[in-house]
Protein backbone atom coordinates (compact mmCIF):
# COMPACT_ATOMS: atom_id res chain seq x y z
CA UNK A 1 0.00 0.00 0.00
CA UNK A 2 2.89 2.20 0.64
CA UNK A 3 3.04 5.67 3.21
CA UNK A 4 -0.10 8.16 2.49
CA UNK A 5 0.51 11.46 2.87
CA UNK A 6 -2.92 13.58 4.18
CA UNK A 7 -3.96 16.31 2.66
CA UNK A 8 -5.71 19.28 3.97
CA UNK A 9 -9.23 18.24 4.14
CA UNK A 10 -8.03 14.06 5.24
CA UNK A 11 -6.31 15.27 8.00
CA UNK A 12 -9.28 17.55 9.24
CA UNK A 13 -11.19 14.36 8.93
CA UNK A 14 -9.13 12.39 11.07
CA UNK A 15 -8.56 14.71 13.81
CA UNK A 16 -12.42 15.04 14.34
CA UNK A 17 -12.64 11.22 14.67
CA UNK A 18 -9.68 11.23 16.79
CA UNK A 19 -11.46 13.86 19.38
CA UNK A 20 -14.56 11.38 19.09
CA UNK A 21 -12.18 8.19 20.44
CA UNK A 22 -10.66 10.63 22.75
CA UNK A 23 -14.11 11.52 24.34
CA UNK A 24 -15.35 8.44 24.45
CA UNK A 25 -12.38 7.41 27.24
CA UNK A 26 -13.22 10.92 28.66
CA UNK A 27 -16.68 9.92 29.23
CA UNK A 28 -16.28 6.41 30.35
CA UNK A 29 -13.36 7.89 33.57
CA UNK A 30 -15.84 8.68 35.73
CA UNK A 31 -17.75 4.80 35.70
CA UNK A 32 -14.43 2.82 35.91
CA UNK A 33 -14.55 1.80 39.66
CA UNK A 34 -14.70 -1.26 41.29
CA UNK A 35 -17.60 -3.41 40.87
CA UNK A 36 -18.11 -2.57 36.71
CA UNK A 37 -18.15 -4.96 34.06
CA UNK A 38 -16.28 -4.56 31.20
CA UNK A 39 -19.09 -5.15 29.10
CA UNK A 40 -20.80 -2.38 30.94
CA UNK A 41 -17.82 0.11 30.01
CA UNK A 42 -18.01 -1.33 26.12
CA UNK A 43 -21.60 -0.54 25.89
CA UNK A 44 -20.89 3.32 26.94
CA UNK A 45 -18.43 3.61 24.54
CA UNK A 46 -20.58 2.62 21.85
CA UNK A 47 -23.39 4.99 22.95
CA UNK A 48 -20.87 7.66 22.77
CA UNK A 49 -19.46 7.40 19.41
CA UNK A 50 -23.80 6.70 18.34
CA UNK A 51 -24.28 10.05 19.49
CA UNK A 52 -21.43 11.63 18.13
CA UNK A 53 -22.57 10.28 14.09
CA UNK A 54 -19.37 7.66 14.60
CA UNK A 55 -18.89 3.73 14.51
CA UNK A 56 -16.06 1.78 16.24
CA UNK A 57 -13.93 0.14 13.53
CA UNK A 58 -12.98 -2.94 15.67
CA UNK A 59 -17.01 -4.27 15.81
CA UNK A 60 -16.92 -6.75 13.12
CA UNK A 61 -13.19 -6.39 12.53
CA UNK A 62 -11.79 -10.14 11.40
CA UNK A 63 -14.91 -10.84 13.31
CA UNK A 64 -14.00 -8.92 16.46
CA UNK A 65 -16.96 -8.75 18.62
CA UNK A 66 -17.04 -5.57 20.35
CA UNK A 67 -16.49 -1.82 19.62
CA UNK A 68 -13.72 -1.78 22.35
CA UNK A 69 -11.01 -3.77 23.39
CA UNK A 70 -10.54 -3.65 27.56
CA UNK A 71 -7.39 -5.45 28.60
CA UNK A 72 -7.48 -5.79 32.11
CA UNK A 73 -4.32 -6.62 34.42
CA UNK A 74 -2.00 -9.05 32.34
CA UNK A 75 -3.95 -8.41 28.92
CA UNK A 76 -1.72 -6.95 26.82
CA UNK A 77 -3.89 -6.11 24.40
CA UNK A 78 -7.52 -7.17 22.44
CA UNK A 79 -9.07 -7.94 25.53
CA UNK A 80 -13.10 -8.91 25.02
CA UNK A 81 -15.56 -7.25 27.40
CA UNK A 82 -16.94 -9.47 29.16
CA UNK A 83 -20.23 -9.48 31.87
CA UNK A 84 -17.66 -11.44 33.70
CA UNK A 85 -14.97 -9.61 34.07
CA UNK A 86 -15.82 -7.25 36.94
CA UNK A 87 -13.37 -4.45 38.04
CA UNK A 88 -12.24 -4.91 41.29
CA UNK A 89 -9.82 -2.67 44.02
CA UNK A 90 -6.81 -2.18 42.71
CA UNK A 91 -6.63 -3.22 39.40
CA UNK A 92 -5.35 -1.59 36.18
CA UNK A 93 -7.26 -1.66 33.08
CA UNK A 94 -6.75 -0.24 29.38
CA UNK A 95 -9.46 0.78 27.05
CA UNK A 96 -8.58 1.01 23.25
CA UNK A 97 -11.42 3.07 20.98
CA UNK A 98 -10.80 3.44 17.60
CA UNK A 99 -13.53 6.07 16.00
CA UNK A 100 -14.79 5.87 12.25
CA UNK A 101 -16.34 9.44 11.43
CA UNK A 102 -17.40 9.84 8.02
CA UNK A 103 -14.33 7.45 6.70
CA UNK A 104 -11.86 8.62 8.46
CA UNK A 105 -10.21 6.84 11.48
CA UNK A 106 -9.04 7.77 14.90
CA UNK A 107 -7.29 5.65 17.24
CA UNK A 108 -6.57 6.16 20.62
CA UNK A 109 -6.01 4.30 24.18
CA UNK A 110 -6.02 4.61 27.81
CA UNK A 111 -5.20 3.41 30.87
CA UNK A 112 -7.51 3.94 34.15
CA UNK A 113 -6.67 2.74 38.07
CA UNK A 114 -9.18 1.44 40.11
CA UNK A 115 -9.08 1.98 43.55
CA UNK A 116 -6.01 1.64 45.30
CA UNK A 117 -3.25 -0.14 42.61
CA UNK A 118 -0.36 -1.21 44.28
CA UNK A 119 2.85 0.86 44.12
CA UNK A 120 4.10 -1.44 41.30
CA UNK A 121 1.40 -1.08 38.93
CA UNK A 122 1.33 2.61 39.83
CA UNK A 123 5.19 2.42 38.33
CA UNK A 124 4.48 0.36 35.40
CA UNK A 125 1.27 3.26 34.22
CA UNK A 126 3.74 6.02 34.78
CA UNK A 127 6.50 4.30 32.87
CA UNK A 128 4.51 3.10 29.95
CA UNK A 129 2.67 6.53 29.38
CA UNK A 130 6.02 8.81 29.83
CA UNK A 131 7.08 6.08 27.06
CA UNK A 132 4.50 7.55 24.52
CA UNK A 133 5.66 10.67 25.26
CA UNK A 134 8.55 10.07 24.44
CA UNK A 135 7.63 8.33 21.52
CA UNK A 136 5.97 11.66 20.27
CA UNK A 137 8.90 13.97 20.91
CA UNK A 138 10.88 11.70 18.36
CA UNK A 139 7.87 12.83 15.92
CA UNK A 140 9.39 15.88 13.26
CA UNK A 141 10.01 15.91 9.86
CA UNK A 142 13.65 14.19 8.98
CA UNK A 143 13.94 11.92 11.80
CA UNK A 144 13.83 8.30 11.62
CA UNK A 145 10.92 6.46 12.28
CA UNK A 146 12.91 3.79 14.38
CA UNK A 147 14.31 6.68 16.58
CA UNK A 148 10.18 6.25 17.87
CA UNK A 149 11.09 2.87 18.78
CA UNK A 150 14.54 3.16 20.43
CA UNK A 151 13.27 5.60 22.79
CA UNK A 152 11.19 4.06 24.25
CA UNK A 153 12.50 0.91 24.07
CA UNK A 154 15.67 2.43 26.34
CA UNK A 155 13.43 4.00 28.66
CA UNK A 156 11.64 1.17 29.21
CA UNK A 157 14.50 -0.58 29.81
CA UNK A 158 16.24 1.57 32.40
CA UNK A 159 13.34 1.37 34.41
CA UNK A 160 13.31 -2.28 34.46
CA UNK A 161 10.48 -3.44 31.77
CA UNK A 162 10.24 -5.12 28.90
CA UNK A 163 8.55 -4.08 25.51
CA UNK A 164 5.98 -6.22 23.79
CA UNK A 165 7.45 -6.91 20.06
CA UNK A 166 4.60 -9.16 18.49
CA UNK A 167 2.19 -6.02 17.94
CA UNK A 168 3.23 -2.65 17.14
CA UNK A 169 1.63 1.23 15.90
CA UNK A 170 0.75 1.56 12.48
CA UNK A 171 -0.43 4.30 10.17
CA UNK A 172 -4.46 5.30 10.47
CA UNK A 173 -6.47 7.75 9.20
CA UNK A 174 -8.07 6.74 5.39
CA UNK A 175 -7.78 2.98 6.79
CA UNK A 176 -7.80 1.03 10.07
CA UNK A 177 -4.52 0.10 9.24
CA UNK A 178 -1.76 1.73 6.52
CA UNK A 179 1.79 1.59 6.23
CA UNK A 180 4.15 2.09 7.93
CA UNK A 181 4.49 -0.36 11.18
CA UNK A 182 5.82 1.64 13.93
CA UNK A 183 8.16 -0.70 16.25
CA UNK A 184 8.17 0.23 19.89
CA UNK A 185 11.41 -1.48 20.24
CA UNK A 186 14.00 -0.48 17.55
CA UNK A 187 17.23 0.66 16.16
CA UNK A 188 18.52 4.35 16.08
CA UNK A 189 18.47 6.04 12.57
CA UNK A 190 17.13 3.34 10.14
CA UNK A 191 14.31 3.12 7.76
CA UNK A 192 11.97 5.62 6.45
CA UNK A 193 11.84 9.34 7.43
CA UNK A 194 9.17 11.25 9.13
CA UNK A 195 7.64 13.89 6.04
CA UNK A 196 5.06 16.54 6.77
CA UNK A 197 1.33 14.55 6.08
CA UNK A 198 2.05 10.72 7.59
CA UNK A 199 -0.88 9.93 10.41
CA UNK A 200 0.26 6.86 12.69
CA UNK A 201 -0.28 5.10 16.28
CA UNK A 202 2.30 5.61 18.56
CA UNK A 203 0.76 2.67 20.84
CA UNK A 204 3.75 1.00 23.58
CA UNK A 205 3.10 -1.74 24.98
CA UNK A 206 4.85 -2.42 28.41
CA UNK A 207 5.56 -5.74 30.59
CA UNK A 208 6.40 -5.66 34.18
CA UNK A 209 8.11 -9.24 33.14
CA UNK A 210 8.75 -11.45 30.15
CA UNK A 211 7.95 -9.55 26.62
CA UNK A 212 6.22 -12.58 25.22
CA UNK A 213 2.49 -13.09 24.59
CA UNK A 214 -0.13 -15.65 23.85
CA UNK A 215 -3.03 -15.23 22.49
CA UNK A 216 -6.24 -17.08 23.90
CA UNK A 217 -7.01 -20.11 21.41
CA UNK A 218 -10.65 -20.11 22.40
CA UNK A 219 -11.75 -16.27 21.39
CA UNK A 220 -8.67 -15.93 19.23
CA UNK A 221 -8.30 -12.10 20.63
CA UNK A 222 -7.10 -11.99 24.22
CA UNK A 223 -3.48 -11.37 23.84
CA UNK A 224 -1.93 -12.01 27.91
CA UNK A 225 1.52 -12.38 29.13
CA UNK A 226 3.95 -15.16 29.23
CA UNK A 227 4.22 -15.14 33.02
CA UNK A 228 1.01 -13.51 34.47
CA UNK A 229 2.87 -10.19 35.03
CA UNK A 230 0.96 -6.75 34.63
CA UNK A 231 1.03 -5.05 30.99
CA UNK A 232 -0.09 -1.62 30.45
CA UNK A 233 -0.37 0.46 27.57
CA UNK A 234 -0.89 3.94 26.03
CA UNK A 235 -1.72 5.54 22.31
CA UNK A 236 -2.21 8.81 20.86
CA UNK A 237 -2.88 8.98 16.77
CA UNK A 238 -0.23 11.80 15.61
CA UNK A 239 0.40 13.74 12.11
CA UNK A 240 3.64 14.79 11.74
CA UNK A 241 3.54 18.56 10.58
CA UNK A 242 5.96 20.79 8.49
CA UNK A 243 7.26 21.76 12.23
CA UNK A 244 6.77 19.11 13.89
CA UNK A 245 3.89 16.60 15.59
CA UNK A 246 0.81 17.09 15.73
CA UNK A 247 -1.19 14.78 18.28
CA UNK A 248 -4.93 14.69 16.50
CA UNK A 249 -6.37 12.46 19.93
CA UNK A 250 -5.06 14.96 22.20
CA UNK A 251 -7.96 17.19 23.34
CA UNK A 252 -7.30 17.89 26.63
CA UNK A 253 -4.00 19.68 26.18
CA UNK A 254 -1.77 17.15 27.18
CA UNK A 255 1.08 17.51 24.27
CA UNK A 256 2.01 21.18 22.70
CA UNK A 257 0.33 21.41 19.06
CA UNK A 258 3.14 22.96 16.85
Amino acid sequence: MGIILKTAAEIDGIRKAGHIARGALNHIAPHIQAGITTLAINEMVEAYLAEHGAIAATKGYKGYPASSCISLNDVICHGIPSDKDVLKDGDIVNVDVTAILNGFYGDTCRMYLVGDVSPEAQKLVEVTKECLNLGIKQCYPGNYLSNIGFAISNYARRNGYSVVTDFCGHGVGIKFHEDPEVLHEDSRNRGPKLRPGMTFTIEPMINQGKARSKVDRLDGWTARTIDGKLSAQFEHTVLITPSGVEVLTDIDNEYPIS
